[in-house]
Parts: structure tokens; sequence; C-alpha cells
């Protein structure tokens, strides 16, 4: 797995050791309906960690409980070992400027262009002249792939893929350890997909991030993800590679892991693995040189 980059390892609260993400006997629940019942997840420092399951086991309600946006009824969760149920506001307000969260369809402001969509967080959190937030927008816009024109335009201008990306800029604005994805790929199509997962690899290894992902998407569980978990019967039912899923039993496991949509994406994956591996052992084709 990748390793924090030096610059964070010098971070405060000794969250070097162990799991950056530790869930233990969480229960969530909505007036008498329980969502989790003692619940237990780790997540490992610079993985991809991809959260599936059926519908209503409460994939996004995990994830907005780690985040602090559902309250659970009991159990603990620690982030960067830290226990964030019982940490004071103002503490718990500076660790939080230590992770990032993209939610679904990029949660942007309609009123707001995309660079101010992306200055929020700054404007929020620190004090720093116009010009260097604007600096650092344009810096974030760029990395995730958009063209600097888009910096300047509204949400309602930019297409599906273009509102994920702008999300995920806002989500990286404060430089986070962390970032929380929740269906990234949702509502795009195929190749934007693609081009989506490959965005989020390439700044997991180049950021030395750690990506807690909810998602459906089989294409990005084979892609990208180093390890899942499969959320069922209220709980981490199995969490593992790709092989350890193919290897469970449990029938929805098992249907989700090898039906015919899965095969499919099993074998795109391995040749899309191929021809990277073809381009690495062969070099730059000579149109490149």
């Amino acid at each position: 797995m990748d390793q924090a980059t030096p610059t964070r390892s010098s971070k405060p609260n000794g969250d070097q050791d162990g799991p950056i993400i530790c869930v233990r006997g969480l229960k969530t629940q909505f007036n008498d309906h329980v969502v989790h019942d003692n619940l237990d997840l780790d997540v490992k420092r610079g993985e991809i960690l991809g959260i599936v399951g059926g519908s209503g086991t409460g994939k996004s309600v995990l994830l907005r409980s780690i985040i602090g946006l559902n309250e659970p009824v009991a159990g603990e969760i620690r982030v960067f070992g830290e226990n964030l149920r019982a940490l004071p506001p103002d503490e718990r307000r500076i660790l939080e400027r230590r992770w990032g969260v993209l939610f679904q369809e990029g949660a942007l402001f309609s009123a707001l262009t995309v660079a101010q969509n992306v200055e929020v967080a700054l404007r929020e959190h620190l004090h720093m002249p116009h010009g260097l937030m604007d600096e650092i927008a344009a810096l974030k816009i760029a990395m995730v792939g958009l063209e600097a024109s888009a910096g300047n335009k509204v949400p309602s201008e930019l297409s599906g893929g273009m509102k994920k990306r702008a999300g995920l800029a806002r989500a990286l604005v404060l430089d986070p350890e962390i970032v929380f994805l929740d269906e990234p790929t949702a509502g795009l199509d195929p190749i934007g997909a693609a081009a989506f997962d490959e965005l989020v690899l390439t700044l997991k290894k180049a950021l030395g991030l750690t990506v807690f992902m909810v998602t459906h998407d089989l294409d990005t569980l084979y892609a990208i993800c180093d390890r899942i978990a499969v959320l069922a019967e209220k709980r981490v039912l199995v969490e593992g590679t790709i092989e350890d899923m193919l290897a469970c039993d449990h029938p929805w496991v098992k249907e989700y892991f090898q039906g015919p949509r899965a095969r499919a994406a099993a074998k795109a994956n391995a040749r899309a693995s191929e021809e990277r591996t073809g381009r690495r052992t062969n070099g730059p084709s000579p149109e490149g040189t």
C-alpha cells in the first residue's frame, strides 16, 4: 500500500499506527428502523476501500456517520486515532479539515461558480487573501482535469462528469489525507466512469490519499479498489480483496461478484491491465517520442 507522505507523518495525535479509520460496535437507526447493528470496520492508511451492499444496507449512512452528518445510537468511530464522538466541537472541527467529501451528484451550490464552490472550505476554515484563494482554486480545478474556463461556470452549465470533478476539486482544496466518495461514477457513461476511476487512482498515488468509496460499480471495484467491504445483515459481512469476494459463499456476495456483469467487469479489467503492462514494457509509441 502507498504510505503517507513525510509531511503528513509529522502530524500529531499518534495516528500513524493502526487503521486510519476504526469503527467498532456501530449502531444506527431511524425511528424503529435499525440500519446497522454492531458494525465493525477498519480502513487502512493509503488504501482505496470500496463499500458495497444491496439497496437499503446503509452504505451512504455509514459514510455520513463517520463524517458526522448522522449521529449513531451506539458505537465508537475513531479517525486518525481520535474518538470523534468524544471530541469537543473545536477539536473536531480542526480534525475535519484533514478529510474531504464528494457527495452524490457533486452537491455544488447552484448560485456559485465552480471556483467559488471550490473556495468554500477555504473561506470557512482559513484566513487568506482572495487572490491566493483564487490561485488555489485554479490549481485544484486543473488537478481534477477540468479546463481553467470551467472555474467561471455555474453548475447548470456543466455536464454530469464535470460536476463530479468540480465536487472532487472542492473535496481536495484543504489537502486532505482522507477522501470520502459517495457513488462517484453513478450516472456517468462507461468512458466517463473509467476516466474518473483513473483520476481517483492517480490522485491517490500522487497525494498519498486514503479513499473511502461507496460504490455499486463493478468496474470500479475491479479497477482501482485495494479492498472491498460488503454490507449485509446490518453489519460488514465480509471484507478483503476481489479474490476474497470470489471465494465467499454467501448468496448475495456470490451473486454480486460472480454474476454475468461481474464476469464482464473482470474480463474488461484484465484487458486494461494487459494494455497498461504492454505500454510500460514497450515504452512510448514513435508518435509520442
